[in-house]
């Protein structure tokens, strides 16, 4: 008998608390057009560049392209492209760095072809080599904060998603490679930003990287904060620039000379 009491509870906790990996991503929360202005910070909430949202519909595919632009000529310029039918899909990816207008590091990923691309300007450094893409379960980038707000109502229940991101190893390889990363609601924060309070639900992507590879290399986790209440719409992002050893940063939703840290709201009550 208790036995039984022990096995029911383990299959309660598999279902109710860590459902595993999904194999189609539902749109729960269809995206349209939107433009917007965000603001990015060093991960101590300094400002360093003024950023641009652009997102729209074309060909019915979702384009998203986003820019930074750094005093002294420098900018970040970061682009993707999804499907919303019948489920959530990213076909592309792409992120460069510009200075005085010149490519200095490029990184691309073509998801329909399985691709990925890798490019160094400073070491003459270019890599190409294909990835194990699963269609509809593999992101990169931008992808995942669309991916949180259609598992928003999943993870605020306590389930934990296992899907696939698209990465790549600290130079010199810069070897292209698919990883598994755990997804999980963190907390409600609140949210300083651009001299107010915002209230937002942090969400937690994990990689999970093999015992072995973690006495090389440390990927970091990266947080994404939605707002709260619904219609949950996107707050901050922190996480690093692009490779595991980047400078982490951290983008507001709404910019300002000075970007506070976020403070869980239960520590309030």
């Amino acid at each position: 008998m208790f036995l039984k009491k022990l096995t029911l509870l383990f299959s309660i906790l598999a279902v109710g608390v860590f459902a595993g990996p999904i194999f189609a991503l539902e749109v729960t929360e269809p995206t349209a057009a939107a433009h917007a202005y965000p603001g990015l910070c060093d991960i101590n909430g300094r400002k360093l560049a003024d950023g641009e949202f652009r997102q729209w519909v074309e060909d019915e595919r979702l384009n998203v392209v986003i820019t930074y632009k750094f005093p002294g000529r420098g900018s970040f310029e970061e682009k993707a492209r999804f499907r919303q039918q019948p489920e959530l899909m990213q076909e592309q990816w792409s992120w460069k760095e510009l200075r005085n207008e010149r490519v200095q590091r490029q990184f691309t990923v073509d998801f329909l072809s399985g691709t990925a691309t890798a490019h160094i300007s400073k070491d003459n450094k270019d890599v190409s080599d294909k990835v194990d893409i699963e269609k509809g379960r593999t992101f990169a980038g931008f992808g995942f904060t669309l991916v949180l707000s259609n598992l928003r109502k999943r993870l605020l229940h306590g389930e934990q998603v296992q899907l696939k991101a698209v990465g790549f190893s600290p130079f010199p390889t810069l070897k292209p490679q698919v990883v598994t990363v755990k997804l999980s609601h963190g907390g409600l924060d609140r949210v300083k930003m651009s001299g107010r309070s915002l209230k937002g639900d942090r969400f937690i992507v994990r990689p999970e990287v093999p015992a072995i590879a973690k006495l090389f290399v440390t990927v970091p986790d990266t947080k994404v904060w939605l707002t709260n209440p619904e219609p949950a719409g996107f707050l901050r992002w922190e996480g690093p620039i692009v490779l595991p050893n980047d400078q982490l940063i951290r983008v507001d939703l709404l910019p300002g000379t000075k970007s506070g840290s976020a403070e869980p709201v239960e520590s309030k009550r």
